[in-house]
């Protein structure tokens, strides 16, 4: 620092040379005291551009011989010309306009450089006063003893700011006592709270449980007891209402077959005596319109092609014939249905595609009816008492009926064997169910209308043992040709 701003002053006097009109003993007497200053020891010549070259000889002790001491040209602050560093200016020689302006320049840029350094440091010293305060604060909070003795390990407080060392130019330590007493405060606080969080659990589980953990303890203990209570009470709920849903429904269908036997019984004592020998000669009665009451075959159908489906019926409705039998498959409910509902006409559906019949039933008196079909084509044709009455094509055309299905006789399936609507139910008699795998020929199909032939299905045939009646619907003796006649 003393260096820069030495070499600042050179400047100035270079600028502005205060020698320019003294005499040249002067001048000559300012060489001589440079040159004197030159031989002085390294430390001397420091001194010397401080304070001028007289002061400086005069600070030195001997004086060079050969004359008596020169006066000083300045008493503070003044530079000796050095031709290396900062040449004197002659009496013949000045600075031109060109380098005053450049000096000039400089010296403003310097003087704006000592302005930012004193502001810099100005602000340095307020933030030294703000740290020096907030250091104090916590060496006073510091000096309070905490409770627990941990006061011993903190040592006591010294003053904020420590005498300077030498060397250091009345400059603080770079770090203060304070400082160091606020680091061995925290460490002797934070290793007391590791001592406390260590012997925490120690002392948790040596000591005896206090009043409200006993009572915690025990309510969680009631707690879960009244839990795994409850969870078995559930299990027991859930097993009886198991069991309670098996009784109703085998207490059901007790109730149907009792009622089924009861239907018969009344049957035989209005009719006398079943007295049919033959397996077929037989009926299906279905006394009243209503979703429970029907008749199921035991047997399914296979892949089929085509079909030929006939039987015998009587319908006691007012209004549409109902749903005289359906067959439903787990993928389709309408597979094969033969159904009047409302006031539409009698419809064949298979694979849920229609076909209207024009066949008339409606008399109470028995028909026979048979229904073909090919998958070629869906070509489709329906017969009332031997004589076709209707043909036609595209009916479910390439489609194969699907096996494994559930044939119904008296309810229309809107699910697998179920979900029976009761507006669409048959109420009548039925008889002599059959399925052939192929069309039947118009003589065969006449041939039975008129009990000229016994021919059987060769897929369903119409057997006591195969059919199955449920709801109060009944069997009764049949003989066709008998009951044709008498119709």
């Amino acid at each position: 620092m003393l260096a820069f701003l030495g070499a600042i002053i050179c400047i100035i006097a270079s600028v502005h040379p205060a020698g320019t009109a003294a005499p040249a003993a002067a001048a000559a007497a300012a060489d001589n005291d440079s040159a004197a200053a030159a031989l002085l020891p390294a430390a001397d010549k420091g001194l010397g551009a401080l304070h001028g070259p007289a002061e400086a000889l005069a600070s030195a002790g001997p004086r060079l011989p050969g004359g008596p001491q020169p006066p000083p040209l300045f008493s503070r602050f003044v530079c000796t010309p050095l031709s290396a560093e900062c040449p004197a200016a002659g009496p013949g020689t000045g600075p031109g306009p060109e380098e005053l302006l450049a000096l000039r320049s400089a010296a403003a840029q310097l003087r704006r450089t000592a302005l930012e350094q004193k502001e810099r440091i100005r602000m340095d010293q307020e933030t030294i006063r703000e740290l020096t305060g907030k250091l104090s604060r916590c060496e006073g909070g510091l000096r309070a003893p905490p409770a627990g003795g941990a006061a011993a390990a903190v040592p006591p407080a010294a003053g904020l700011r420590a005498a300077p060392r030498p060397g250091t130019m009345g400059h603080p330590p770079a770090e203060p006592p304070a400082v160091r007493e606020l680091e061995e405060a925290v460490r002797a606080l934070q290793d007391r709270i590791d001592r406390i969080e260590q012997e925490l659990p120690a002392r948790t589980n040596g000591s005896a449980p206090t009043a409200p953990a006993l009572a915690r303890d025990a309510l969680h203990t009631k707690m879960e007891q009244l839990e795994e209570q409850l969870l078995s009470k559930i299990l027991t709920l859930q097993k009886e209402r198991q069991a309670a849903n098996t009784d109703r429904n085998q207490h059901q269908h007790d109730i149907e077959k009792e009622l089924s036997s009861l239907q018969n019984r009344v049957t035989e004592l209005e009719h006398g005596p079943q007295g049919y020998s033959p397996p077929d000669a037989f009926k299906v009665t279905i006394p009243v319109q209503n979703n429970y009451m029907y008749a199921r075959m035991k047997k399914s159908l296979p892949e089929l092609y085509a079909f030929t489906i006939c039987m015998w019926l009587k319908s006691k409705a007012l209004g549409g014939l109902g749903t005289p039998f359906s067959y439903s498959v787990p993928s389709q409910s309408n597979e094969i249905v033969l159904l009047e509902w409302g006031s539409n006409p009698l419809e064949l559906l298979i694979n849920d595609k229609v076909a209207q019949l024009p066949l008339s039933l409606k008399d109470k008196a028995w028909h026979h009816v048979c229904v073909a079909w090919t998958t070629r084509d869906g070509k489709w044709s329906a017969y009332q008492d031997g004589e076709q009455r209707g043909a036609g094509e595209n009916l479910a055309s390439w489609h194969a009926i699907k096996p494994q299905g559930v044939i119904i006789l008296g309810q229309e399936q809107d699910t697998l064997g179920g979900r029976f609507d009761a507006t669409q139910a048959f109420v009548g008699e039925l008889a002599q169910f059959s399925v052939w795998d192929h069309m039947l020929a118009p003589a065969e199909i006449l041939a039975l209308a008129n009990c000229t032939s016994r021919l059987q299905g060769n897929v369903i045939q119409w057997d006591d043992q195969a059919v199955e009646v449920f709801g109060g619907a009944s069997k009764g003796s049949f003989a066709a040709c008998e009951e044709g006649r008498k119709a």
